[in-house]
């Protein structure tokens, strides 16, 4: 019964992918994407150039950042641990416009950048949330503090050289729009390569469920395992950030709807939350750019009007 979920996920990110690339202002039909009824010239550039690069962007992006909040969740122990509500993504922002400020189109500087505010963040949530051991609340607590003061940050940078970051307002909410195989050359090799390092780590994921003494008993290094997904996490989330912006959400949503269909075992968990965040980002930023067309609404504000409500409906159930 799990295979067959598991399929069903895969097959939603299937439908997904072709449903972004066949809907928008030109009609481009399916038979036309797989060559068996012609095309014309404006139709092939628009689906080469414009919807296939921000398709596979929206696809790597819900991968990273499902991922990233799947490994957050487990390491913190936290059930509302989410790249964007911790803080992490805010880290991760602020370097990386940082770095942008100082070299302009940063290009492929500004992941590695992102990366070391990412997990500046994530040590400084540690060190606030610290206390005779790690509570989920006090995770929480200290995440959306940090973020605030980070996020604080960001917006005074953006105020004060406004003059040096275009579209500064679709990045503070997450937004796919323009984003061209420039952005995919950035992304996919941190996807990739943040991937594959979690799939590895799923059985240690599974080992950490059990408590940090019970793990220790196992021969598993726990300090040392929790730094490394930590980081893995954070080299997510960072390149995420650096391509679509503060995408909220997602980390939190598609982790535990995918634990919620799959169940709690780490090695089907991962891959099946990985195709369910494709899904999703690539289903909500299709509704977004189509719903009020001509004019596009980030995805990032759908995700928000999703995600608030989720983490409402998880925080009272948690406390």
């Amino acid at each position: 019964m799990r295979t067959i979920k598991f399929l069903l996920i895969c097959a939603a990110a299937v439908v997904a992918f072709f449903l972004s690339l066949i809907n928008g202002s030109v009609d481009i039909t399916t038979a036309q994407i797989f060559g068996t009824a012609p095309i014309n010239e404006t139709q092939r550039q628009i689906l080469e150039n414009i919807r296939l690069p921000r398709t596979i962007v929206a696809i790597l992006v819900g991968v990273n950042l499902s991922l990233s909040g799947a490994i957050l969740q487990a390491v913190m122990k936290n059930p509302l641990a989410d790249p964007h509500i911790i803080g992490i993504s805010s880290g991760a922002g602020l370097f990386g416009i940082f770095v942008m400020m100082i070299f302009g189109d940063a290009g492929f500087l500004m992941t590695p950048a992102a990366f070391v505010g990412a997990m500046s963040a994530a040590t400084l949530i540690y060190i606030l949330a610290w206390k005779d051991g790690i509570r989920p609340i006090r995770v929480i607590l200290a995440g959306v503090a940090v973020s605030a003061f980070l996020g604080a940050g960001i917006s005074a940078l953006l105020i004060f050289y406004s003059d040096r970051v275009h579209g500064a307002l679709l990045w503070m909410v997450g937004g796919l729009s323009a984003r061209s195989w420039q952005h995919v050359e950035i992304l996919l090799p941190y996807s990739i390569a943040g991937t594959f390092a979690t799939f590895l780590a799923a059985q240690n994921l599974n080992v950490l469920q059990l408590g940090d003494e019970v793990a220790k008993g196992l021969g598993l290094r726990v300090n040392l395992v929790r730094t490394i997904l930590t980081a893995i996490a954070a080299l997510l989330a960072a390149s995420a950030v650096c391509v679509v912006g503060l995408l909220g959400f997602v980390g939190l949503i598609v982790p535990h709807t995918a634990r919620l269909i799959l169940g709690s075992d780490y090695r089907i968990l991962l891959p099946g939350a990985a195709f369910l965040g494709a899904a999703v980002v690539t289903i909500s930023d299709t509704f977004a750019r189509t719903i009020f067309a001509p004019t596009e609404l980030p995805v990032g504000i759908l995700m928000a009007m999703l995600g608030a409500p989720f983490f409402l409906y998880l925080l009272r159930k948690e406390l």
